[in-house]
């Protein structure tokens, strides 16, 4: 199929130029439209239900929202996990699924559960709502809406929130591809209406009924229609309140005849919405903030773009002195990274392209190879578009193209030598025969190596399938990796073979033979190398011992190396979260943000500064009022003066922040906070959870932990959450009290609801803008414990008592957070790990605990965050590694058919482990997942050379290098250039990944890291340690030599075996379909492939025993200690000599190999008939066409030299000798054709099947690749007579051996508690009648000298016999030589030259016959010297003297 592929290419260039352009262009259009991002989205499948309720407390958020909403949630299909945060007014409830079951299904199935969750929480408690549909990456845009310094007293942060609401978020909204705008900040307006409780209790109204007035007077109606003169007259009730001044004149009710109206009782004013968070900037005071949300799966890169483009045209629509500042963008992030993506690319192309020019020695063949790279890129954009892979960091970030373009540099390089050693031949043709020439040549070149290309390009990509099937973050994070590698060498593969071939057959072009730089830096490295491996093979042992010292040295250093999950990315920015005491009032929280605003503005490293304080209107992430984000742009890390490093900058921001006491300080980034909260639940690197009940005894015990750990190297960051010390005014009712007056709770909550929170009564309208409106007390009367003990409550029968008469206020404590994991109440130890491997922090800390800590009964301690990320990635790493290695050494098995020589490839492994640990330790860098994923796509890689060797030293032993150690050298020689042009390619792919320092090389830097240092210590291991290895394996198998039938031959036998099965496809018939049709079909053969299959199995039957004797004896005499006979049971066996078995095992599979190498005889018996048998049809078809073009060129001369004669234009001697001449071509025609027909029915029953023959043959001579396929065969068949012969002897000998004897036996009776007697025996059976036996031995001795003796003796006369035909081949191929050189152009130019003079009367009739029988014969002799070389050749190639 491949070799198809090759060919019809090769006839078809412009075919497949074209569609080797039109794959570009669509990959072009692919690249303009891929989905661009930073790093893939890692974020797990989650659905968030917030519940806002603004009265409640902490424990009620837990007890009313959060617990009904966890309940419901609990057992839907596919969920891993359940997270809670409870505050106050505040409850969000993480459902995490996995993965595979999509996005929108949870969503549905939440939102059925949600249903019933409602009927669960009271009545206006609150409505649990879904999150947007976003992820970690989903804060694409935030910005912040600034004033002009000349109009900072004409905008009040009220009207900023209004600006947000209803002009930029809703025009921002409508983009594709943005969920949710999000507001943060600002004032909430609301029209309010302040009651004054003391002027309340004066005019006699309860806060009651002014809610009710509210309420009532302010709506609309409708009446239907009235019809009147032909029309219809629509009524409608315009009810609605307009103004201020309207809802100040509206009548409460009618006290004492006095119209009691809100202007009576309360103040009307523009007011707000009680906040639970703001938003300070650059030391400025508060802002509005906006956080724009992309849609989960969305293209950030086009998103982020349209978001720009609409923030532009709503700036033109904007107030005077309102400009909208985006501080934070993605896009940012997404320029540096795309920046490194190309960096990496074009310098790993560039440094690959050098490298194998450099080597190869070729330019021409350089640029073919670096066309590749493009276009396997190209390639596999085509595929990310299709299957939909984003291109990020990850997924083209990795890309090594040294190793993508390894198959075809194999290829190019095996074209262009082929091309150069063919250089004298191509030389002395003129253009399109040289074309013809060079397309057959690369034709035969990459139908050689094509498949060892494929093999090792699938090695690679079967490497990458247990990255494939990695999950979690680690699978989202690599996964694109191996999708985009696979892509990559795919593409590679079928440009392979079509655009290879097809451009090395235009471009390349013999080599001038001159030495090149490539060929003096070899012949140097080789100078250095053979030194090398001579002393190797002279110290063998010592060198195994070197390479297992130096394995034992990275598994020592690799065990103290330490641990991370993944590298982390330096997003360019900082996020610092302050942790103020628990209860600390919103405008406190806003004090204490500006002046760290301040400070840190003072950095000129530092570009703006924007603090995020509490909840968002939609609290995707639940902050409470003392918690806040400070979000720090950096400008770029050339124009720092401070500090060279983020981690010095961090530390001097801390150090300057210092002058603000009392705090503790977590410093992050953006999007890394972002992920580990969504993720884990927690935004620190390590967060130490403990698990318990009492709120108070978890806070006990994450302030001791903290306080013990906090001597550890690399633990900074140390942050207790905030649960306990919330501020709180409790209300205790006294119920008896509450019977007397008549009351209940709800009475007395609902003005305190009323009162102190506010109570929506209704809605007023600006246009399309609408506006709550809020009934509450006055300031002056809500702000302290006494009005909230004065606060009056309406009894039925009318009067007003205070809240003080029926319940006690008092000042307490209460939890200022709760949080869950699967409904289990926990408190977070959060710890950020800085300047240290993230695996050895937490062992010191788990140890520190240990000591430390006591737990009481029920509380538990776990550990999440980036550990746990890491510590599941291992487990899945500890089953993705050793299925990649188990795929590896299948298919090595699978090629070689051999366990030792797989194992010996195999070695490359752990030798590239040992470079990659320690480049990794030289570095100083952790072992990390991208290290694991770098060490599985190096062992992939590694054993490519191994394959190179193996082979090589195993074509150099067919073709007769018998001498092990010429052998070794030899091939190590031969293939350096190769192995040295893989491995540097490969290498030097990786190498700017290794030292990039750009944006996001952090996370690709260990895994370039491990291939660069693997290849390298795998190349020079490999070069060293493998031909030692093979030194140690070949010497062990000429002294103990198990030879098996490869798997793959014995699929080959079952596949011919049932051909009936599976017939050849019907396609033009050709020489090799010939060989393939015969194979198939013929008798003999498939008799031989039984007699293969009978002779292995007879192997099985090398241990054969005699019969197992049981036995049953009684006898009167034999008598037990209770005097009764005993009835004994016996068995018994008797086996020959251990070793009569061994050597009768090897004599077995010697036949066995014997009888195979019989089959492989008798097949290329088949194939050489074949051969002669096409070659024969292919001779008389070209002759008879040659012949019958002549024969009708002749019949026509005839017929006009009969009408010349006749009308008296030329004599009869011209007519007769004309007419003579073309019968006797006719004649040759004639019996040319029956030689065709015989040699084609001789064919058809080689075939064995009724087949069509082509209706054209190129006859051209057969290529001599030296390769002499029955030279190897006869040889091998020799020595499998000796060795034969040798082990016929040794079953003989170990035959006369004794035989062993053995027998157990147990003998009992009938009695009751009669003893057992057992007991056994162990004889040898001596023969005594030894002289036969060694007469045997003697005979068989003899025999096997005698094969022997006549092996040598075939094996000379084979040699004999081949000098002679190679001397006849050479013979016949300077004849041929001649022709083509000399002969055929002189006889085309006598062919030309008699028709001029014939033309031109210069000669006669007879005499232009005599010159064209001569021009015949030359042709014929031609045809003739080609079909006497190809015979030859067949001959030699296939010959076997027997």
């Amino acid at each position: 199929m491949i070799n198809k592929l090759i060919e019809s290419s090769l006839q078809n260039k412009l075919i497949v130029l074209l569609a080797t352009a039109t794959m570009a262009g669509f990959g072009l259009f692919a690249l303009l439209n891929i989905p661009i991002g930073a790093v893939p989205d890692v974020t797990n499948n989650q659905v968030q239900v917030i519940t806002t309720s603004r009265n409640l407390s902490t424990l009620d958020v837990e007890r009313f929202l959060t617990y009904p909403v966890e309940l419901e949630m609990a057992n839907l299909p596919g969920l891993v996990e359940i997270r809670s945060v409870s505050k106050f007014g505040l409850s969000v409830v993480t459902i995490v699924f996995e993965d595979n079951i999509g996005t929108y299904l949870p969503r549905q199935l939440i939102a059925e559960r949600l249903q019933t969750a409602l009927e669960n929480i009271p009545q206006g408690f609150g409505t649990p709502f879904m999150g947007p549909i976003s992820t970690g990456l989903g804060e694409i845009y935030q910005y912040v809406l600034e004033v002009d310094p000349a109009y900072k007293d004409r905008y009040s942060t009220t009207d900023l929130r209004t600006i947000q609401d209803w002009m930029v978020r809703r025009q921002l909204s409508g983009i594709p591809g943005v969920v949710e705008v999000n507001t943060w900040g600002g004032y909430l307006k609301q029209y309010e209406v302040a009651i004054d409780p003391n002027r309340l209790k004066a005019m006699d109204v309860t806060i009651e009924e002014v809610f009710t007035a509210l309420e009532r007077n302010n709506s609309i109606a409708g009446g239907g229609y009235i019809e009147k003169s032909n029309q219809s007259f629509f009524i409608r009730s315009e009810g609605l309140i307009g103004s201020e001044a309207e809802l100040q004149q509206l009548v409460v009710k009618r006290s004492k005849g006095q119209i009691v109206k809100i202007s009576d009782i309360a103040s009307v004013h523009i007011g707000s919405a009680t906040r639970f968070g703001a938003i300070t900037a650059n030391g400025e005071g508060e802002k509005v903030l906006g956080q724009v949300m992309m849609l989960k799966g969305a293209n950030s890169s086009k998103v982020i773009n349209d978001v720009k483009k609409r923030v532009e045209e709503i700036s033109s629509s904007l107030p005077p002195g309102i400009r909208i500042n985006g501080f934070l963008e993605r896009s940012a992030l997404i320029r540096k990274t795309t920046f490194t993506i190309a960096e990496n690319l074009i310098l790993g192309c560039l440094i690959v392209i050098f490298v194998v020019v450099l080597l190869l020695g070729n330019l021409r063949s350089g640029l073919v190879i670096a066309s590749v790279i493009p276009l396997s890129l190209l390639f596999a954009l085509s595929l990310m578009y299709l299957f939909g892979v984003d291109a990020n960091l990850m997924s083209l970030g990795a890309i090594d193209f040294g190793i993508i373009i390894d198959g075809a540099v194999i290829i190019v390089e095996y074209i262009a030598f082929q091309i150069t050693r063919n250089r004298s031949e191509i030389l002395k043709l003129e253009n399109v025969e040289r074309q013809a020439l060079t397309d057959k040549i690369t034709l035969k070149g990459a139908r050689k190596l094509t498949r060892s290309a494929i093999f090792g390009q699938l090695i690679i990509i079967i490497v990458f399938i247990p990255i494939l099937s990695l999950t979690g973050i680690e699978g989202k994070m690599f996964r694109p990796m191996a999708q985009v590698f696979t892509f990559a060498l795919i593409g590679t593969m079928i440009l392979g073979f079509t655009y290879v071939p097809v451009v090395s057959s235009m471009f390349l072009r013999p080599a001038s033979g001159k030495v090149t730089f490539s060929d003096r830096l070899l012949l140097l490295l080789n100078r250095a190398y053979e030194p090398s491996v001579s002393w190797a093979l002279r110290h063998r042992i010592t060198v195994i011992i070197i390479a297992l010292m130096l394995l034992a040295w990275s598994v020592f250093i690799f065990s103290g190396m330490g641990g991370e999950f993944v590298p982390t990315l330096d997003e360019g920015d900082f996020v610092i979260q302050p942790v103020f005491k628990s209860g600390t009032s919103l405008s406190e929280t806003i004090a204490l943000t500006t002046r760290i605003e301040t400070i840190l503005k003072g950095f000129p490293e530092v570009d703006q500064v924007v603090s995020r304080i509490g909840a968002a209107e939609v609290p995707t992430d639940p902050m409470s009022m003392e918690e806040s984000d400070i979000i720090i742009t950096l400008r770029p890390p050339k124009e720092w003066v401070t500090a060279k490093s983020k981690d010095a900058l961090a530390d001097k921001f801390k150090e300057a922040l210092l002058v603000i006491p009392g705090i503790d300080y977590e410093f992050t980034q953006p999007i890394e906070m972002r992920f580990n909260e969504l993720i884990t639940g927690t935004r620190a690197d390590v967060a130490i959870k403990v698990f318990g009940e009492d709120l108070a005894v978890l806070n006990k015990l994450a302030l001791g932990i903290k306080t013990a750990i906090e001597g550890v190297e690399g633990a900074s960051d140390i942050i207790v959450e905030k649960t306990a010390g919330l501020p709180e005014m409790t209300i205790s009712y006294d119920r008896t009290r509450l019977a007397l007056y008549g009351l209940c709770v709800e009475d007395v909550n609902r003005v305190i609801s009323m009162g102190f929170a506010g109570m929506k009564s209704g809605e007023i309208f600006e246009g399309e803008r609408r506006f709550d409106l809020v009934i509450r007390y006055e300031k002056d009367f809500r702000s302290d414990i006494e009005h909230l003990r004065k606060a009056m409550i309406p009894l039925p029968d009318g009067s007003q008592i205070p809240v003080s008469e029926v319940a006690q206020v008092s000042l307490t404590k209460g939890p200022a957070k709760i949080s869950r994991d699967n409904t289990h109440r926990r408190v977070v130890v959060g710890v950020n790990v800085r300047n240290r491997d993230l695996e050895s922090v937490v062992s010191d800390i788990r140890k520190l605990i240990d000591e430390k800590v006591r737990l009481p009964e029920g509380y538990s301690i776990a550990y999440g965050g980036q550990f746990e990320n890491l510590r599941s990635a291992r487990k899945r790493l500890m089953i993705a590694v050793p299925i990649a290695l188990i795929l590896i050494f299948t298919l090595l098995h699978l090629a070689f058919g051999s366990f030792r020589e797989a194992l010996m490839v195999y070695s490359a492994i752990p030798l590239s482990a040992v470079g990659g640990v320690l480049l990794l330790w030289m570095r100083g860098m952790p072992f990390s997942i991208s290290a694991g994923v770098g060490f599985i796509a190096l062992f992939g890689i590694a054993v490519l050379n191994g394959i190179v060797l193996i082979e090589h030293f195993k074509e150099l032993k067919k073709h007769g290098v018998d001498d092990l150690r010429e052998r070794i050298l030899r091939g190590t020689r031969e293939r350096l250039r190769p192995v040295l042009l893989t491995a540097s390619a490969a290498a030097m792919g990786f190498m700017p990944m290794a030292i990039s320092t750009s944006a996001g090389a952090e996370v690709q830097r260990p895994l370039a890291t491990v291939v660069v240092g693997g290849l390298i210590t795998a190349t020079l291991l490999t070069m060293i340690v493998l031909p030692v290895m093979y030194c140690l394996f070949e010497t062990e198998s000429k002294i103990r030599k198990r030879k098996r039938l490869p798997a793959i031959v014995k699929i080959s036998l079952l596949l011919l075996l049932m051909s009936g099965a599976k017939p050849l496809l019907a396609q033009e018939l050709n020489r090799t379909t010939a060989i393939e049709t015969a194979l198939q079909n013929s008798p003999r053969l498939k008799a031989a492939a039984i007699e293969v299959m009978q002779s292995e199995v007879s192997v099985r039957t090398a241990f054969d025993p005699d019969k197992t004797i049981v036995y049953y004896n009684f006898d009167q005499n034999n008598i037990a200690e209770n005097g009764q006979p005993l009835k004994v049971w016996g068995i018994q066996q008797q086996f020959s000599f251990p070793a009569y078995y061994v050597a009768r095992k090897k004599l077995l599979e010697e036949l066995h190999q014997t009888v195979l190498l019989s089959y492989n005889s008798m097949k290329l018996q088949l194939i050489k008939e074949v051969e002669l048998a096409w070659e024969e049809v292919a001779y008389h078809w070209t002759l008879k066409k040659s012949l019958t073009t002549l024969d009708s060129s002749l019949q026509l001369f005839a017929e006009a030299s009969r009408k010349s004669f006749e009308s008296g234009a030329s004599n009869q001697l011209d007519y007769l000798a004309a007419a003579s001449k073309a019968q006797s071509v006719h004649l040759r025609v004639q019996e040319t054709e029956k030689a065709f027909r015989t040699a084609a029915h001789h064919l058809q029953m080689l075939l064995n099947k009724e087949v069509v023959l082509p209706v054209n043959f190129d006859y051209y001579p057969l290529w001599d690749d030296s390769l002499r396929i029955g030279d190897s065969l006869a040889l091998e068949i020799y020595f499998s007579k000796s060795r034969t012969a040798v082990k016929q002897h040794k079953v003989a000998k170990y035959q006369a051996w004794p035989d062993l004897n053995f027998e157990y036996f147990l003998g009992a009776n009938n009695v009751a508690d009669s003893k057992k007697y057992n007991g056994f025996q162990l004889g040898l059976a001596i023969p005594i009648w030894f002289p036969s036996k060694y007469a045997a031995v003697k005979a068989a001795r003899l025999q096997s000298e005698v094969t022997l003796i006549l092996s040598e003796s075939n094996k000379q006369r084979h040699g004999d016999a081949m000098f002679g035909k190679n001397l006849t081949l050479q013979a016949a191929k300077e004849k041929l030589a001649f022709y083509q050189q000399t002969g055929i152009p002189q006889n085309n130019a006598l062919r030309a030259a008699a028709m001029r003079s014939y033309e031109m009367g210069e000669i006669n009739v007879l005499q232009y016959l005599l010159l064209l029988d001569q021009v015949l014969n030359t042709d014929n002799d031609f045809l003739n010297a080609i079909h006497q070389y190809n015979l030859q050749l067949i001959d030699i190639k296939y010959f076997i003297f027997e």
